[in-house]
């Protein structure tokens, strides 16, 4: 299994601090990368067994990493931010100008906003309304999340990522932390809804001939990872016009493992939110899903009790004799998803076996323990279980994630203390940055 981290970089103020390659120069690790926005960063975890005292081990890394990396921003006025969308965020912040220097984001921009023909349109109903127009895809780079990979098999493939797809709407429940884009608070995790928009290649009469948007949930259960290229291949255009010089099949004559590097920059263009992944390590050719679901934060222990509750319950769910595809329509799985993001730890959701559920009362009286059995079955180690799963066992005692966390804590600056929206953002961000360097589960941290 590994780890990508979208983080963000804020100043003393908790304002986007546009400084990522200045700082990425000072950290000097292949681990870190950019990403779309100045105010983006991104870190790779190197890959780990899924066994054992695994996540002490992950947990050890990410706090060291991000703690490296923290200090090296300082030198830039800048720090980390783990959070789904960064709530000062305004839209000054996202233009062209803000995303970061490389050819291949001026590219990606360049070739959506050709495809579309006319101005990104941002329109999201939730608690509040927004709706505005964007010369650029810089809206994006807003959304900032956690990405788990895991190495499967290819028999084994269309199990898992049938698994992943099932329980998006849980992980995505369970873990929202993006209540606020800029200034107006919307669905509890705001960032599906903000990346279909904001890559959205489609103009209004495509999109009302069905054509599938870039960004998408996608349309059916699988029964192999074929399926998924097959469906890139046939709804999507290449994006970016970059040819390989590999020939695969020459490769494949000469008896090596050809890199596949089109279809993989095709596939990277496809926002699938369980994307398929093609890698060659060291002449070896694997398959990885990559679950894309979850947003960035609240704090180290959150992340990884998120990864753990993932990684048990798809491991267990692609064991059952009877798979939960087999029992849940598709288009109610991605029912269940929307109405996760909107509503967060609040949502109601489909269950076979349960019908319309609280997806709190699902996760403790099914899932955990599911959970618990496919973590066991990796070897991972009962404690590490224990202690990362009864994370997640809390957050549906308490009803408390970072998007709760957040929203009360700007109702209680707003309606307690008398302040203003942007103060009360600005304040909120400033404790909630300040708490996460403590590494306690956001069910934990107190609202005043």
């Amino acid at each position: 299994m590994g780890i990508e981290l979208e983080l963000n970089l804020a100043d003393a103020d908790g304002m986007p601090r546009m400084v990522n390659k200045a700082v990425l120069d000072r950290i000097a690790s292949r681990d870190f990368q950019t990403e779309l926005g100045q105010f983006n960063l991104e870190v790779n975890i190197v890959p780990h067994r899924l066994q054992g005292r695994v996540f002490d081990q992950l947990a050890e890394e990410l706090r060291t990493t991000l703690g490296y990396a923290d200090r090296q921003a300082a030198e830039d006025a800048a720090h980390i931010v783990m959070t789904g969308i960064l709530p000062t965020l305004t839209e000054e912040d996202l233009v062209f100008a803000n995303l970061t220097e490389a050819d291949r984001y001026t590219l990606l921009n360049d070739q959506i906003m050709a495809a579309r023909g006319e101005e990104i349109i941002l329109d999201i109903e939730g608690v509040e309304r927004l709706s505005r127009t964007s010369a650029s895809i810089a809206p994006e780079a807003a959304c900032t999340s956690l990405q788990l990979h895991l190495q499967v098999t290819p028999d084994r493939f269309a199990d898992v990522w049938n698994a992943a797809q099932a329980i998006s709407a849980v992980q995505t429940a369970m873990g929202a932390n993006s209540p606020f884009l800029f200034g107006r608070e919307l669905w509890q995790e705001s960032r599906p809804p903000l990346f279909q928009q904001a890559t959205d290649t489609r103009p209004p009469e495509l999109r009302a001939q069905g054509v599938r948007p870039r960004t998408w949930f996608g349309e059916k259960w699988i029964s192999g990872v074929h399926d998924l290229f097959e469906e890139n291949l046939r709804y999507f255009p290449a994006l970016l016009p970059i040819c390989d010089e590999e020939d695969p099949l020459e490769v494949l004559a000469a008896g090596g493992t050809p890199l596949l590097g089109e279809l993989m920059l095709h596939n990277g263009t496809v926002y699938r939110w369980n994307r398929p992944v093609y890698g060659v390590v060291d002449g070896v050719p694997h398959l990885r899903v990559e679950n894309r679901v979850l947003p960035a934060g609240p704090t180290v222990a959150d992340l990884l009790a998120n990864a753990a509750f993932y990684f048990g319950l798809t491991r267990q769910l692609a064991d059952e004799e009877r798979p939960i595809w087999s029992q849940l329509p598709f288009a109610v799985a991605e029912d269940n998803f929307h109405a996760a993001a909107r509503s967060g730890i609040e949502a109601a959701v489909y269950w076979p076996g349960a019908g319309e559920i609280q997806v709190t009362d699902l996760v403790r009286s099914t899932l955990l323990a599911k959970a618990h059995a496919g973590l066991e079955k990796y070897g991972v180690d009962g404690a590490q279980r224990e202690r990362l799963l009864g994370i997640i066992e809390e957050r549906c005692r308490t009803g408390r994630n970072g998007a709760t966390w957040q929203t009360e804590a700007v109702w209680a600056a707003e309606h307690r203390r008398g302040l203003d929206r942007d103060a009360a953002l600005h304040d909120m961000l400033l404790r909630y940055s300040t708490l996460q360097h403590l590494n306690q589960p956001v069910h934990t941290w107190p609202i005043a």
